[in-house]
């Protein structure tokens, strides 16, 4: 198993603790597609009783990160090609809206906060850490879905986003991936900038695409190799 541990906050149940951990550590790869996940050994590792661990396996099965299998248990779900494609087509439907919302309504000092996430990714090439860099990512299209100021739509656009957090390192790892991101990023501020809608809602329908064709490559990969375990057992 890998190496992660329990993230304890003295303001949440044990079992809402236990489920943010298992997710985190879901989406961030440490615990990998298709790994089974013991309730007795988890709940050594996290240094706490089965319920809340068996408590967080349920919220995990409806949150589609977990699956159940029949006589073999719970075990980290494999994201499709077909599960991909359904998140990002509601993704760029939601990406539309947002940028609509932030080039009508992104302030100065917004548009000031875009440009220095834009920097700070940017940075954080060099500093050669993909989650770090995966989260600076993030933190810039953040700074566009809060300056949409729609509280609701700002929740599911980080849902459907953090489904496919596992694969964002993979795209990351191409250094050619990491320099367009760099010339989109820049791209989308000045489009924001401008208030151009339609320019805006391209360079995120293009920036989304690359991000859905480097994913469905990683995918097959995992797909064969897993195959390829198979065969050899």
């Amino acid at each position: 198993m890998n190496d992660f541990s329990v993230d304890m906050n003295e303001y949440l149940p044990l079992r809402e603790v236990v489920f943010n951990t298992l997710r985190k550590a879901i989406l961030k790869g440490e615990l990998k597609p298709g790994e089974r996940l013991m309730e007795i050994a988890l709940a050594e590792r996290l240094g706490v009783s089965r319920t809340p661990v068996r408590e967080a396996m349920r919220k995990l099965e409806l949150e589609g990160l977990v699956v159940m299998i029949p006589r073999r248990g719970a075990q980290v779900a494999n994201i499709t090609e077909k599960d991909l494609n359904d998140v990002l087509e509601v993704r760029i439907a939601l990406e539309n809206l947002s940028i609509e919302n932030a080039c009508a309504r992104m302030t100065e000092e917004q548009l000031e906060q875009l440009w220095e996430a834009a920097k700070i990714f940017e940075k954080t090439m060099a500093d050669g850490n993909l989650v770090k860099l995966a989260e600076a990512d993030v933190a810039f299209h953040e700074v566009i879905y809060q300056s949409s100021d729609n509280r609701r739509l700002n929740q599911v656009l980080n849902n459907l986003r953090e489904q496919i957090y596992r694969y964002r390192v993979e795209y990351l790892k191409d250094e050619e991936t990491r320099n367009l991101l760099v010339k989109e990023h820049e791209e989308l501020y000045e489009a924001i900038k401008a208030r151009d809608v339609k320019t805006a809602q391209e360079i995120s329908f293009r920036h989304i695409e690359n991000q859905r064709e480097a994913i469905v490559c990683s995918i097959r990969e995992e797909t064969a190799q897993r195959e390829k375990e198979k065969k050899n057992k």
